[in-house]
């Protein structure tokens, strides 16, 4: 069949044109880790869209590439860092420490370390935000470049405060900030039913679970208050307007991509400005290596168990690997394993171990049943999306609680890492695989996780370009975040009443004085 090549030009000068007038200038300020993984979902629609990307990276960025066909990068040359490798080593031997402590020592233990960890992270953005801002020539840059929107990840704030520095609208691929859940932030969060960070508690609390939960409430506002702000406050004087803060600045993003999804998170209040894609980074399998293909058909019947610990970390300590390796040898299944560590001595043979997996592409491989996974966002959403059931080894983080959440649902169980046995372990393992009710509860959450209108990251993309068309999207945003804290939560109104009814009472009492005396006086002269 011929092709008219005068209709073939005009259809690629009108493609140009439509890609030309509606691509945008974006500056993306990421963070680094599994947080850049997904962000680049985000950015290669935006690239195949027509729209203009430059990414802002630290030189000692582990993994934000130098260079990419997709995006413009600026790099700023920090010469230290105290997160590495190493410092996230040093975190999971004490996470696992805190396993070993009874519940009241880990509860005090877990807020003392999370001070520090603030610290730590907050003074190396500072770093990093005021090495940007104090370099007036690379702001004119900035300013000149005349971009129309920040796209950020505000876990911590250094996108944040470039975007209100250089005023431009803002969207937020976020999941958590400052101390916790970034709802936390835009939306009312109840504690009496919204369980905080690291609780491991489900939206169904007990009474002495929700007097904990409330104590993790108070503890992160303090932390929010007079950990993370003061840092933050010569940076704020220097560079922004007196009356500048820096919690009604991470208010004023005009849409919050909220990576959540209520098959997995626990339904909570919202607001309109918040768009939920909880697994955008969800797509079907694509065809894995020759090599891979073998060893998956080579499993028979008996199929593959897929395992990986995540970007942070690569290995885990001896003792806990020996464990685990003991495990997977007794199996009838195979095992692909992503390990970068000391091989250990009880690996079987049934095991390969592996620098890197295509993780999501052997999840949707037929021969796939069970993932064992450390309990990262991006891994459970990928495992939902595939139904496939879960064997949890929760490290770090937020990984505890996306544990819970799995667990409730009855697609997943939880192994504690800080007192795990072989034994232990190979038990939870076979129930996973051999108990249909896991994997038949996974599937049904992946037929819910998919049953949408526009899939999340076309959602995502969607609002990303309603703000860059419309300039912004203030008339989503509540008021709250105008407000003073002790006005959002009424206390001066209720200070106000209570002043008023106790000068009621205490005019009521006088005047009942003034007249008992009168009676009395009266009754005295009679």
């Amino acid at each position: 069949m011929g092709v008219n090549t005068n209709q073939l030009l005009s259809s690629c000068c009108l493609l140009f044109l439509a890609g030309f007038s509606s691509g945008g200038k974006i500056l993306v300020f990421p963070e680094d880790g599994s947080h850049w993984l997904n962000m680049q979902f985000i950015m290669k629609e935006l690239h195949v869209r027509g729209h203009n990307l430059t990414v802002v990276r630290s030189s000692r960025s582990l993994y934000i590439q130098a260079s990419s066909p997709l995006y413009t990068v600026i790099t700023v040359n920090i010469t230290e860092t105290a997160v590495d490798a190493e410092f996230f080593t040093i975190l999971l031997q004490r996470s696992v420490a805190l396993r070993k402590m009874s519940p009241i020592v880990r509860f005090f233990e877990q807020q003392r370390d999370v001070a520090t960890m603030l610290q730590i992270f907050h003074n190396g953005i500072l770093s990093l935000i005021s090495t940007m801002l104090d370099d007036s020539t690379l702001m004119k840059e900035l300013q000149d470049s005349k971009f129309d929107l920040m796209l950020t990840d505000p876990a911590f704030p250094a996108g944040v405060l470039l975007g209100n520095y250089l005023h431009l609208p803002m969207v937020y691929n976020v999941r958590w900030l400052n101390t916790g859940d970034a709802h936390m932030a835009i939306a009312p969060s109840p504690p009496s039913h919204v369980p905080m960070y690291n609780s491991m508690f489900s939206d169904k609390m007990d009474f002495l679970q929700r007097t904990e939960n409330f104590l993790r409430y108070v503890v992160s506002c303090l932390q929010e208050q007079f950990v993370i702000i003061p840092i933050y406050d010569k940076l704020l004087k220097k560079h922004f307007p007196s009356d500048s803060d820096l919690l009604t600045m991470q208010r004023s993003a005009d849409i919050w991509l909220m990576r959540v999804d209520f098959i997995l998170e626990f339904p909570r209040p919202g607001m309109p400005n918040v768009v939920y894609m909880g697994g955008f980074q969800c797509r079907p399998s694509q065809p894995i290596s020759a090599e891979l293909e073998d060893f998956m058909q080579s499993s028979g019947e008996h199929g593959v168990v897929v395992v990986s610990q995540g970007l942070t970390v690569t290995a885990l300590p001896k003792e806990i690997t020996e464990a685990i390796a003991s495990a997977f040898a007794k199996l009838p299944q195979k095992v692909i394993w992503r390990y970068m560590g000391e091989r250990p001595l009880s690996l079987g043979n049934n095991t390969m171990l592996l620098d890197w997996l295509p993780q999501n592409d052997l999840l949707g491989h037929p021969k796939t049943r069970v993932f064992v996974s450390h309990g990262g966002t991006n891994g459970i959403y990928e495992a939902i999306y595939h139904g496939v059931p879960v064997l949890l080894l929760p490290l770090l983080f937020d990984q505890f609680d996306n544990a819970v959440r799995l667990e409730v649902r009855g697609a997943a169980r939880v192994v504690d890492v800080g007192t795990i046995t072989s034994k232990e372990f190979l038990e939870a393992l076979q129930d996973v695989i051999r108990n249909p009710s896991y994997r038949n509860t996974m599937q049904k959450l992946s037929k819910l996780h998919r049953d949408w209108p526009l899939s999340p990251l076309d959602s995502a993309i969607f609002w990303i370009e309603y703000v860059l068309r419309h300039k912004g999207a203030r008339h989503l945003s509540s008021e709250a975040n105008n407000l003073p804290w002790y006005s959002y939560q009424c206390l001066d109104v209720i200070v106000f009443l209570i002043a008023i009814i106790s000068t009621a009472l205490w005019a009521s009492i006088i005047l009942c004085r003034l007249l008992c005396c009168r009676s009395n006086k009266k009754q005295k002269k009679d």
